[in-house]
């Protein structure tokens, strides 16, 4: 229901969004057609599109260049789905097969490559150079996140904060960006701007954490994904580090086993382990106090339709399953 009343205030926009999206795809080479529309048109909540569209609107901004600016946004989201799934080697994503599974890793990867292109294409046709250094250092951070995440899986000695590190990289910093562009083309002065960053960034740190709380916990057909794929992938999530840092001596070995080596064979006994340690309620906490945060950094925007659906989302990152 919140999501439903969500997208209603601003499904005309959205709807715009989507045009500019199918318009910017257009490529003279068929197989990047076929990548790029197959991933963007798979589903997805368009939770970061959406942001820039009520971030602008809260400050507002009634014109229509924060179309052009949501779809950066979703073009650079899912440059890093592509490069993701194929570094993940995932075969699964929203419910569909990914497209690395679907047309290979070396189209996957250069379709990512095109996406970005296009996005950079994108930003400097807007000409404000606040805007574009918001974008290339989102850009630049998401790819430190994505290394950082490499270099930690299999790596049992990962600490809590370690993992905060990779996901406001990783994932956050997409969402602060989105929130920021709507302020700034709103007109909001600095200290605005700086308050919707506040906002998606802890919004976005919410929004992951009940991701991985949803891999261990999720069912398959509402996720769209794998239950366990963090696990075989060997990625030291909060629920696990949990259970490494306050479980008994054979639940934090299995879990350290189970990162170390990667794969699923331990999943029944990591999942017992979760649930006997209450990992993954630390872990919403963890996400509601995120969430909390991000709806206090709003305190000082005005009051209006616009702010109410950026609220409201903040409860529908935790309170989601999906």
């Amino acid at each position: 229901m919140i999501m439903e009343q969500f997208y209603n205030l601003i499904r005309l926009d959205m709807l715009a969004v989507d045009a500019v999206i199918r318009q910017r795809l257009h490529s003279d080479v068929v197989l990047v057609r076929q990548v790029a529309e197959y991933i963007v048109q798979s589903g997805g909540k368009r939770l970061r599109p959406a942001l820039v569209l009520l971030s602008a609107g809260a400050l507002g901004y009634r014109g229509k260049h924060h179309h052009e600016l949501a779809a950066v946004i979703e073009f650079i989201h899912t440059a890093t789905l592509l490069h993701d799934d194929v570094v993940d080697a995932s075969d699964l994503r929203r419910g569909r097969e990914t497209a690395n599974a679907m047309f290979g890793n070396s189209a996957s990867v250069l379709v990512g490559d095109f996406l970005y292109s296009r996005a950079f294409q994108m930003m400097v046709e807007v000409n404000d150079m606040r805007i574009m250094r918001v974008l290339s250092d989102a850009t630049n951070v998401i790819a430190e996140g994505e290394v950082l995440q490499l270099m930690n899986c299999h790596d049992a000695g990962v600490d809590e904060a370690g993992y905060l590190q990779v996901i406001r990289y990783k994932t956050a910093k997409l969402f602060e960006a989105a929130a920021q562009l709507g302020a700034i083309i709103g007109g909001g002065g600095e200290s605005v701007v700086q308050t919707m960053a506040t906002y998606g960034m802890h919004l976005g740190t919410a929004f992951q954490l009940i991701d991985d709380v949803l891999d261990y916990s999720g069912a398959e057909l509402e996720t769209g994904k794998h239950l366990g794929d963090d696990l075989a992938e060997g990625k030291p999530t909060l629920p696990l580090i949990f259970v490494l840092q306050n479980g008994n001596t054979e639940q934090a070995a299995c879990v350290r086993r189970a990162i170390e080596a990667g794969g699923r064979e331990d999943l029944p006994e990591v999942l017992a382990a979760i649930r006997a340690t209450g990992a993954l309620e630390y872990a919403r906490q963890k996400a509601r106090i995120e969430a909390e945060r991000a709806a206090a950094a709003l305190d000082e925007v005005p009051a209006s339709q616009y702010k109410d659906s950026l609220l409201e989302l903040c409860l529908f990152a935790v309170a989601r399953n999906y």
